[in-house]
This record gives C-alpha cells, structure tokens and sequence, in this order.
C-alpha cells in the first residue's frame, strides 16, 4: 500500500502534463534535423541510461507472468511516442493532443459504467473537428492519422501503466520499459540519425529526457498509485490547453477563435467526465493476472 503524498496527486499530473508539452515543443528542432522516429530513439535511449541509473533495476525480482505487460508496456511506449512527434511534425501541437486525448477519455467513458458518459467523447470529437476544420480543404489526413494512432496508445498506456505501478515499488518499472521503448524506436529511429549525428544531439537528447520520458513518466507513475485509472484520465483533460499554449508561446503557432472552442470543448469533455468519488489516495486495486 503507498504512503500518503505531502501533496494532492493531481498536481504531479498537472505538472506531468506541462513537463510533456514543454519537451514536445522543444523537441520540434530535433524532429526537422533527424525525424520524428530519431528524435524518439535519441530521447527514450537518453531517458532509458538515466532510468537505469537511478533505479538500477534487479532483473531476478521481476516476475515472469509480469514480463509480457513489461514488454507490451515498453514496445507501445516506443510506438506512441514516434506517432505522436510524427504528428507535431505535420499539424499544430495543440490540435496533436486533443486528438490523442480522445484515448485516456475514451478509457474514462469505458470505467465510469453510464450511459451519459458517452456525451463526453462526442463532445470532445466536436472539438476536435472545430481544431482541424476539415471542411476547410486544409486537412493533414497524415499527421491526424499518426495523432489517432498516438490517442489509441494512450489509452492502452494508461491502463498498462496503473498495472505496472501498482507490482512494482519505485522506478522499477519504468527502468525496464522506457529501454524497451529505446529499443522499439531503434528500429525505426537508427537509420535517421546516423547521417546526422553530433555529439550535441546527444546533449540534446538528455536535456530533452529530462522533461519527456523522466520527469513526467515518473510523476505520472506516482499519480497512478494514488488515484483511479479513470481519475487520472479524465485529469488529463487539460493538456489540449497546454498543447495550444506551449504551441502558442514556443511555437508560435496561432490559433483562431473557432479552434479556441474546439480547445474548450475538448477539455470541458474531460471535465465533465471526471467524478470525484473515483479519486483515492491509494492505488486501484488492480488484480494480477
């Protein structure tokens, strides 16, 4: 049973959530030098050796009927994260995440167990459609694809995550996935950077690590043995906000007003999924297969 937090859960993801998009948006430098798949390589391998470092995880004390939803925990992080910085690198930040927001509330809508809830993802799938204004012709089918894919990830995350979270004490779990999602990404990331490479892209990538897999992976971590999957899902309803403000001031990409609704339809979807009573202050229990 986790000890009690000296603070409430829900600013770790909040902070979580800035320390994302703040790298994100820093990493779109990398991502027109070296790619989308390059930049995610070079960010969870430098994210992956400062895990290690600091957990120094002891293979023998994982259990085997653990190690498939370790490996699928780290092979959809890797994925989820080329798809994701594949998507900035086509449409704006903010947009890139209301979409893959879809995923942790589409997780919300299945754990609340009501019909209502139902409201909240097609209230949120307006907004979305308010961000993009496909009926504007100007519609990067691409990068909405690779969001979505990213959306699906998420929700499967989250759910792997609280797993993860709640068998193993520490960073124990995140030392053993984030070097299986260096891994996954090699496959796609290697051959993008070889051409490029430069010592300062490795500075690059640990200073990156840093605000994207590190601190917020870890804090997210935290979060999820101290309240509810569907808790920590509908929270993340506001990082579309941080998307478009983060895109806005680093960025500098402009928003209209019709996509500013959008932005507030999608969080407002998140906000009125979330019901307090599932907030606890110790972890879901979570039945170990």
């Amino acid at each position: 049973m986790p000890n009690r937090l000296p603070i409430p859960a829900w600013t770790l993801t909040l902070t979580a959530m800035f320390s994302v998009q703040l790298g994100t948006a820093m990493s779109l430098p990398m991502i027109n030098e070296v790619g989308p798949a390059g930049t995610a390589w070079l960010r969870l391998t430098a994210g992956a050796i400062i895990f290690i470092i600091i957990s120094r995880p002891r293979l023998r004390s994982i259990r085997k009927k653990d190690w498939p939803f370790i490996i699928a925990l780290g092979v959809n992080t890797g994925l989820v994260t080329i798809g994701f910085l594949a998507a900035v690198q086509r449409i704006p930040l903010g947009t890139a995440v209301a979409i893959e927001f879809l995923g942790p509330l589409t997780v919300a809508t299945f754990k609340s167990h009501t019909r209502k809830a139902m409201i909240w993802p097609v209230i949120a799938f307006a907004g979305v459609l308010m961000m993009t204004r496909p009926w504007l012709g100007e519609v990067n089918v691409l990068g909405i694809v690779f969001a979505a894919a990213a959306a699906f990830g998420w929700g499967t995350y989250i759910v792997l995550t609280a797993r993860i979270g709640d068998a193993y004490d520490g960073l124990t779990g995140l030392a053993l996935t984030i070097p299986i999602a260096a891994i996954t990404s090699a496959a796609f990331g290697v051959a993008a950077v070889v051409p490029h490479f430069k010592l300062a892209l490795v500075g690059q990538a640990f200073f990156l690590a840093l605000l994207l897999p590190v601190l917020p992976f870890a804090l997210e971590l935290i979060s999820l043995r101290h309240m509810s999957e569907s808790a920590f899902g509908t929270l993340m309803s506001v990082e579309p906000a941080f998307g478009t403000l983060l895109g806005l001031i680093i960025l500098h990409q402009q928003a209209s007003a019709l996509q500013l609704i959008g932005v507030s339809l999608v969080v407002l979807a998140g906000v009125g999924s979330q019901r307090i009573d599932h907030v606890h202050v110790e972890a879901p229990e979570i039945e170990m297969v």
